[in-house]
């Protein structure tokens, strides 16, 4: 079973960028699929983008040319670099991992953006 730690959300400008970060813990040979999803106040939780195991990344039309996931060889670091910040990007960030057929999630960080 993995644990995932989210980290680096906070307060920025429209227009600004963060980095968000996810660190695993665990068996991470087993994790399938590693993503960031997405939930803002009274929506429902949504996903941002996604890393394959040999395969290919998945972003939201919404965020597609803004932001960027990527990871570590060793699948225990993920990243969300986010540039180009938009007020409706508001929202608690979680970490996801599809762990032996399992969602596995982090805690969330929340990240603000203010026009």
């Amino acid at each position: 079973q993995v644990q995932l730690v989210e980290s680096g959300g906070g307060l920025v400008l429209a227009g600004g960028s963060l980095r968000l970060s996810c660190a695993v813990s665990g068996t991470p040979f087993r994790i399938a699929v590693m993503g960031w999803y997405r939930q803002a106040p009274g929506k429902q939780r949504e996903l941002v983008a996604n890393v394959i195991r040999y395969g290919n990344t998945n972003y939201a039309d919404s965020v597609t040319g803004r932001f960027t996931i990527s990871r570590n060889s060793a699948w225990n670091l993920v990243y969300l670099q986010m540039n180009s910040l938009k007020p409706e990007d508001t929202a608690v960030y979680y970490c996801n991992a599809q762990d032996a057929g399992r969602d596995r999630w982090g805690q969330g960080t929340q990240v603000t953006v203010s026009s």
